[in-house]
């Protein structure tokens, strides 16, 4: 018989054959103590989060509050989006907010992503083409949040302890409210699923009284914040000699609205709260039963099924899988081995790590490398030297660092193309063979970056001066040229003064508003945009300041370098130019042909009362008009704000 039908055979006879588990009325003695069976999970439950829609939002914000026990420690982090229409997903900043130093393993495949983190707790394991910002130092979260507000709305907020896999997705989650506050043991449901870095705590024991060598597998699932329908998948690893499915029993407890769906490599029985099913049958549902839901009452119903043995007991959060590996079965019960050392077992140094360490900082014709001691004694390794390329250029050993630096005239130091080159050789305790790390830095004294602007797409003359309304042309360049180095416009502003509100015209790599496009770059390789200026403001602006930041990164760096360049312009009004007719003048004209409009008005009046016959006058009706017309409108056309489909800032 199939495995699979033979376990669900099992399984339906057990049921059938119950009169249904009972608890026991005396205490059953078990002294549950921690055990060698593994036990890891997938959970959606967080000690604090929120999620939030922001459907037509152009750049939608995600943060992670991370909270990590060691000094150093691996993430794992993937980001994931589903087209609709074949769509590209939109715009995303993700803020990571750490407490510790952690490697960062990121996913994020056709993902327009922009990262907010600081980069001396958050180290790239392999180089990213992520577009990357500092993040400021901030002391509380709300601090943070209000921040991010900033950048666009928060979409997903979530607070991990001591996570080792992150999944994110940014698909918009339904039914959700339309902003992000954060609530504690929050289900972040779809939308995120972690799991933690330390394995689950396993306790095992041996029930008194009961024969043979049949062990039981318990796990109970704790209730979650949100009652509501949902599967936890459990997969099952035993290491059984036999094929007897009464070897082992497998007890699920859970909350009534919770499903399994069992993944198991050796036939058992089951026996669960709620419904159960198969994953080689997922479509079969088999009734389970009602189950204690206190430790002592699922020790009792591991007795009742004639188990000798609870070969593992494991209490967890609310999960959607979870996995369990037992190295033995039917074999007694097997406890973990009491710790004898102080220290942790010597292990091998972790050397891709420590070459991720090695990053260059550069200035005043100066190249540094600074390795954390702590860092290095984290990740195992003991480093016995530490030079350039030339040997005789050794690291300084400070109270808790490691510096590497020389000047680009000495050690061994290659300047080409304003491009300062070098190796970096690491001498390791516990390796035979030297580790090499090619550095480099960029002499940003020798690059020169300009912004024009322009009047018209040829980009044949720069100018000082644009029109409201008119639209202009940008270009930034960078020279000289370098091959190896990667130029990115990241972001572009327009300052109109204090009155006003600053215009944003690029932010991450992308036209911020309809009202910016971005264009090909010149033939010499010269970023270049174009943008529309708003035709209609109050006050009207004379001068404005448009600044761009170009974000500059060699292909060994995972580190962006960035610098801001900027220039002055002004502005007049459209056909006066410097005539610069402005509010004032046009009140005064507008009132002028009001009073004009007044006065004759009455004069016609006059002359038409005292030339009628006198017969033939009527009394005359007086009509009152609504006391808001007239100065409605005049008090529309000073306070009001035209706009246009272009406007991007709010006008006093």
């Amino acid at each position: 018989m199939d495995r699979g039908m033979f376990s669900q055979a099992v399984a339906l006879l057990l049921a059938l054959c119950s009169l249904g588990p009972t608890s026991l009325a005396e205490t059953v003695y078990c002294d549950l103590q921690p055990v060698d069976p593994q036990v890891t999970y997938i959970t959606s439950q967080v000690s604090e989060g929120c999620v939030a829609q922001s459907p037509n939002a152009t750049l939608e914000v995600h943060i992670l509050f991370l909270e990590f026990l060691k000094e150093v420690s691996v993430l794992e982090l993937t980001l994931q989006t589903s087209k609709h229409n074949g769509t590209l997903p939109r715009e995303v900043l993700l803020v990571l907010s750490t407490n510790k130093t952690i490697f960062l393993k990121l996913q994020a495949p056709g993902i327009p992503l922009h990262l907010a983190y600081n980069p001396n707790l958050v180290i790239f394991q392999e180089p990213t083409e992520v577009n990357t910002t500092q993040l400021p130092p901030f002391t509380t979260k709300g601090e943070l949040l209000n921040w991010a507000d900033t950048k666009g709305p928060v979409t997903s907020a979530a607070e991990l302890n001591n996570p080792q896999s992150i999944l994110l997705r940014l698909d918009q989650a339904p039914r959700s409210p339309s902003s992000c506050s954060l609530e504690p043991h929050k289900d972040m449901g779809h939308t995120l699923e972690w799991s933690p870095n330390a394995q689950a705590s396993v306790r095992g024991c041996r029930l008194e009284g009961v024969a043979g060598h049949k062990e039981a597998h318990i796990l109970r699932v704790l209730p979650g914040p949100e009652a509501w329908p949902r599967t936890v998948t459990v997969k099952v690893e035993l290491s059984c000699a036999s094929r007897d499915p009464d070897a082992a029993v497998l007890i699920l407890q859970g909350p009534p609205y919770v499903s399994w769906l069992i993944d198991a490599n050796h036939n058992m029985q089951i026996w669960t709260t709620g419904e159960y099913s198969f994953k080689i049958f997922p479509e079969k549902n088999i009734p389970g039963f009602h189950l204690p839901n206190t430790t002592q009452g699922l020790l009792g119903e591991a007795r009742r099924l004639n188990a000798s043995v609870v070969a593992s007991f494991v209490e967890l959060p609310l999960a959607s899988v979870v996995s369990l590996r037992a190295p033995s079965c039917g074999s007694g019960l097997q406890p973990s081995p009491t710790p004898v050392q102080t220290t942790p077992p010597k292990e091998g140094c972790n050397q891709e790590l420590l070459l991720s360490l090695i990053q260059p900082k550069c200035s005043d014709d100066v190249m540094t490398l600074v390795l954390n001691k702590d860092l290095i004694s984290t990740l195992r390794c003991t480093i016995t030297s530490l030079t350039f390329w030339d040997s005789s250029c050794q690291a300084e050993d400070r109270d808790d660092q490691l510096v590497l630096r020389s000047g680009y005239s000495s050690c061994g130091m290659i300047v080409t193309e304003n491009v300062i080159s070098n190796e970096v050789i690491v001498n390791l305790l516990s390796s035979s063979s030297p580790q090499q790390k090619k550095v480099q830095c960029i002499n940003m004294d020798s690059l020169s970056f300009q912004l024009g602007l322009y009047l018209s797409p040829h980009f044949l003359q720069a100018s000082n001066t644009i029109e409201l309304g008119q639209q202009g042309f940008v270009q930034v360049s960078v020279s000289p040229s370098i091959p190896e180095l990667t130029i990115q416009l990241d972001s572009c502003q327009l300052n109109l003064g204090p009155d006003m509100e600053i215009v944003e015209l690029i932010q991450s790599q992308a036209a911020k508003s309809s009202c910016v496009s971005l264009l090909s770059p010149s033939p010499g390789g010269d970023m270049r945009f174009s943008f529309l200026l708003r035709g209609y403001m109050v006050p009207m602006p004379t001068t404005g300041v448009l600044s761009c930041t170009v974000a500059l990164r060699l292909s060994t760096w995972s580190l962006d370098v960035q610098r801001t360049v900027s220039t002055r312009l002004n502005i007049v009004s459209p056909g006066l130019h410097d005539k610069g007719l402005v509010l004032p003048a046009v009140l005064g004209i507008t009132f002028g042909a009001f009073l004009i409009g007044a006065l004759l008005t009455a004069a016609l009046w006059y002359i038409y009362l005292h030339t009628r016959h006198p017969g033939k006058r009527e009394p005359v009706v007086a009509v009152a008009a609504p006391a808001s017309s007239e100065s409605s409108s005049t008090n529309h056309s000073i306070g009001s704000t035209q706009s246009t489909p272009c406007s991007t800032s709010s006008m006093a």
